[in-house]
């Protein structure tokens, strides 16, 4: 069996993922602290990235978080296997945006990144793309973490 969930490919693309966090902490901070993106809002996010990458750890995380933060199991479970009908209507496109991202590798279409200004603005489209790259990088770990337990089972370890 193929182990098919995404990984960090190299190691120059996960110390710019880890490099990320430090380099922006005092965004990530304002972002999580100021309440500009409600908790709901940024574990929908979190958990459309996931579907796309699949990381058990963050699925079961986010999925918890997500609950504490009001979103239903029904929602969680849509947003989980990539179905965003359940989404409040004003936090819809970010979160197909979100998608659209994680199935991008990270390198979503510049028609995409204009919309979402137009809609949410600059600041706020900065705040969205800062989420999305924390949860990347949570999702790459866990799955890399996982592919390292598939390789030194010689393939028998399924997680």
């Amino acid at each position: 069996m193929k182990f098919n969930k995404r990984t960090y490919k190299n190691p120059k693309e996960l110390f710019k993922d880890l490099w990320f966090p430090i380099r922006n902490r005092r965004q990530l901070k304002e972002v999580m602290n100021s309440g500009a993106i409600s908790s709901a809002f940024r574990e929908r996010l979190m958990l459309a990235v996931t579907a796309v990458d699949g990381c058990r750890y963050c699925s079961y995380f986010h999925a918890r978080q997500a609950l504490k933060s009001g979103v239903t199991s029904r929602e969680i479970s849509q947003l989980l296997s990539g179905d965003v009908n359940g989404c409040p209507e004003e936090e819809a496109v970010a979160v197909i945006y979100a998608q659209h991202w994680a199935e991008s590798d990270a390198h979503p279409d510049p028609e995409a990144v204009w919309k979402l200004q137009q809609i949410y603005g600059a600041e706020r489209t900065e705040e969205i793309n800062l989420l999305l790259r924390m949860i990347r990088l949570g999702n790459l770990l866990g799955n890399s973490w996982d592919y390292l337990l598939y390789c030194i089972s010689f393939g028998n370890w399924r997680g």
